[in-house]
């Protein structure tokens, strides 16, 4: 047994710098950093408007004092010059009807006045950066995008090649002449290319917690700090690392059974998008039902979509977190077992590659 681990420990460091800097799999690092793009983005945005608008800020009880009712005018005199002033034409119930729109920066919050032919009819308050609304996002942002897409296809850019990309370069020959066991063989690729998609997607997701940080007060981030941030940030990384194990073993079992990497790929990604629909036992034998109940956040959903479509972006009923980490590593370990199963029969022959 400890021949076998120095053995898997060895190839694993071997195919580690494939795992991390192939010509194939760069693509990967695209995926792992984009949302982190967005939200710095996003973040200095944000810090671009709070400077810009430094000059132009309203005493929030001055805005909060504009009744219903008060002439476009006269708000535009006392409170002054607003950050925008829109105004449109439409008919309504066979009448024209005047709008208007004033925005105002009390230095934290936009404030928005709408007139309807001059007099204000109502008023509506949005913060320029909210801690709630910047969590919702993040959360939605993490399991439609990271978990179903990213995670998914970068699993796929890196375990697929592991064993298929070896046999395009007639290279594998070589490691099946080795003195080592197949089974050896596949759990030291295996644990090169989890190293390398954990470090990926694990380190963009606590980059991108972090640039979803940079957009708010720093009132706020120490507040959310003393609160559940650091929960959130380790049940989000955890989430993203279970999956690369999950997704992983799932796309090196394929990767040994299938030559076209475009059938298993597309037969998996609807497997995990109807898992909704699917019975509760069958919900189980998918990877996305034990990361999804690891999240810490439900991600929004929009009250007016179809029921159809809530189902197919809402995640089934989470399993308790020690159960969903239990049951994601039995799913694992019997796809890897599949998968040694199948290595040790295969046999090479780069003519029919």
């Amino acid at each position: 047994m400890s021949r076998w681990v120095q053995q898997i420990t060895t190839i694993a460091r071997l195919e580690a710098s494939k795992a991390f800097f192939s010509k194939r799999g760069l693509w990967v690092y695209l995926l792992a950093l984009f949302p982190a793009v967005i939200f710095f983005g996003h973040g200095l945005d944000i810090k671009w408007k709070r400077q810009s608008w430094n000059d132009r800020i309203v005493a929030r009880e001055k805005i909060e004092s504009v009744q219903i009712g008060e002439r476009a005018v006269d708000v535009k005199t006392r409170l002054g010059s607003p950050l925008r002033d829109f105004e449109y034409r439409s008919r309504d119930e066979d009448r024209e009807v005047s709008r208007r729109f004033l925005e105002y920066f009390d230095g934290q919050r936009r404030h928005q006045l709408h007139f309807e032919n001059g007099l204000l009819k109502d008023k509506s308050v949005r913060s320029l950066a909210s801690l709630e609304e910047d969590t919702q996002v993040f959360a939605g942002v993490f399991q439609y995008f990271y978990l179903r897409l990213a995670i998914f296809f970068g699993c796929l850019g890196i375990f697929m090649n592991l064993f298929r990309g070896e046999m395009l370069d007639k290279t594998l020959h070589f490691w099946f002449l080795a003195p080592v066991r197949r089974e050896v063989l596949l759990a030291g690729k295996y644990g090169a290319g989890l190293l390398a998609s954990a470090v990926i997607f694990g380190g963009g997701t606590i980059l991108t917690f972090f640039a979803m940080l940079s957009a708010l007060d720093p009132a706020d981030v120490q507040a959310y700090w003393q609160g559940p941030a650091a929960s959130h940030l380790f049940w989000y990384t955890a989430s993203a690392i279970l999956g690369c194990v999950g997704y992983g073993s799932v796309f090196l079992a394929a990767g040994l059974l299938l030559k076209n990497p475009i059938a298993p790929a597309s037969m998996i990604l609807l497997w995990e998008s109807i898992n909704g629909f699917l019975p509760v036992v069958l919900q189980k034998l998918s990877v996305l039902y034990y990361v999804q109940s690891l999240c810490p956040i439900p991600p929004p959903t929009d009250k007016d979509m179809p029921a159809a479509l809530r189902l197919l972006l809402a995640p089934a009923e989470p399993a308790p977190a020690a159960l969903a980490i239990l049951g994601l590593l039995g799913v694992t370990a019997l796809v890897l077992w599949v998968a040694s199963q199948a290595v040790k029969r295969l046999e090479v022959n780069y003519s029919t590659e």
